[in-house]
């Protein structure tokens, strides 16, 4: 069985964790425990997610205090889009010249539960796009239950855009499809380690070309539910990102080894910056 930090074999190469919300409250405790199991699991870079003023501010803190480990994107949340306004915008502005800095997001549309007017969600969604093409940034994309306003806002401003990510895919197969004809990467969680809600992305995942495919945590969010022996909180922790890992590798038939390579180059362009060395 797997253990919670994932087979070993990740030795070979190190990891980049796409998605992890650390500055979540949950973390505020134990952050340097939680950082260091991740570096011994072979996680070697994070990429910490900013999803409002406030947490676009303190993600970049958080990497200006770890760097060349940690770097942070800059965005509002569709939950928040009724905050983003031109103040907003120009912290965001200010944020994207920073080197810790690596994307323009978590940003799009969420109609699942709409704590944003769709009209907000709409505005600020279209507005974060014009940064990522004026700062020449990638972009984190967020979509629930909202695919086709998704597409109609996005499909535009695609031609203009160096790179963009879906972030957290759980869609269907037409979706999938869609999305890849558009040009983006996609980003896989601990959701397809769940063989209730994820078996359909089981399936398909191995339908996502290996140059478009990166792993993320979303931690504290969505703990893979296949870790054994289950852990004792039922907080994620960016550890984990070995165990989506492995249950990638064995859907798409590859080696967790290819898996581990492949993804960590496809971030390292994504988010522009180098490679992790491999170990022996």
């Amino acid at each position: 069985m797997a253990s919670p930090l994932g087979s070993g074999s990740i030795g070979v190469q190190q990891l980049i964790d796409i998605g992890t919300n650390l500055t979540h409250d949950s973390f505020a405790d134990d952050l340097d425990e939680v950082v260091g199991r991740a570096i011994g699991a072979g996680i070697s870079r994070f990429i910490v997610t900013g999803s409002s003023e406030k947490g676009s501010q303190d993600a970049f803190d958080l990497a200006r205090q770890h760097p060349g480990i940690m770097y942070a994107t800059a965005g509002v949340h569709p939950h928040h889009a009724s905050e983003y306004c031109q103040r907003v915008e120009h912290m965001l502005s200010e944020l994207l010249h920073n080197e810790a800095v690596v994307a323009v997001g978590e940003c799009g549309l969420d109609y699942f539960r709409n704590f944003s007017p769709v009209e907000a969600q709409r505005h600020a969604f279209s507005a974060q796009l014009d940064l990522a093409v004026a700062s020449n940034m990638p972009i984190f994309l967020h979509q629930r239950d909202a695919h086709d306003d998704f597409l109609e806002i996005l499909s535009p401003a695609m031609q203009h855009i160096s790179h963009a990510v879906a972030h957290c895919f759980t869609g269907t197969a037409t979706m999938l499809r869609e999305y890849l004809d558009l040009g983006l990467y996609i980003g896989i969680t601990g959701w397809i380690c769940d063989e209730r809600r994820g078996a359909l992305l089981q399936e398909i995942v191995s339908e996502i070309p290996l140059d478009r495919l990166m792993l993320e945590t979303d931690a504290p969010y969505l703990l893979p539910r296949s870790l054994q022996p289950p852990p004792k909180s039922r907080r994620n922790e960016p550890a984990y990102l070995t165990e989506v890992l492995r249950v990638v590798a064995a859907c798409t038939g590859h080696s967790e080894t290819e898996i581990a390579t492949v993804t960590t180059q496809n971030a390292a362009r994504f988010f522009n910056f180098q490679a992790p060395q491999s170990t022996p």
